[in-house]
């Protein structure tokens, strides 16, 4: 695998990843030469996050009071192509938690178990009414710690 500057040790990275959604790959996330388009692979970081964030019951405040979370930066690393028909197991996991902001990492792994894709990006949670970042609170930030 290639050196990827926000990994140190990959096997010990990829064991501390435990939450992941399937993705089947559809024929229109292709390009004309039949593999995954190279902006696919970001729809499939928002969906496992998203997924992530709604297991830990972080999606739950509909009037958005304590804020909402928008992707700062987004990053990603192509390591194997990904065909249609291929099925990926997109891993999702909280790398690092800040006061106002959460470093999400990212793995791909295809139906043989291969390391396909990997990403990183912070998530900084805003103030609606000031578009300003505000605190993580203390509910918010504990269940993001569970995952590290």
């Amino acid at each position: 695998m290639k050196t990827v500057a926000y990994i140190e040790d990959i096997d010990q990275w990829k064991a501390e990843f435990s939450f992941y959604i399937s993705i089947k790959i559809r024929f229109s996330e292709t390009d004309m030469f039949g593999h995954v388009n190279n902006v696919s692979p970001f729809i499939y970081f928002e969906e496992a996050r998203i997924e992530y964030l709604k297991s830990m019951g972080l999606f739950e405040d509909p009037k958005h009071e304590r804020g909402i979370p928008i992707v700062a930066d987004l990053q990603c690393d192509y390591h194997r192509q990904i065909y249609f028909t291929d099925q990926l197991k997109m891993y999702v996991k909280a790398n690092h938690v800040g006061n106002t902001s959460v470093d999400i990492h990212y793995m791909g792994l295809n139906q043989k178990e291969e390391l396909c894709l990997t990403g990183r990006g912070r998530m900084v949670y805003i103030n609606t009414d000031t578009g300003k970042p505000t605190p993580l609170s203390e509910p918010m930030k504990e269940k993001l710690l569970d995952g590290i």
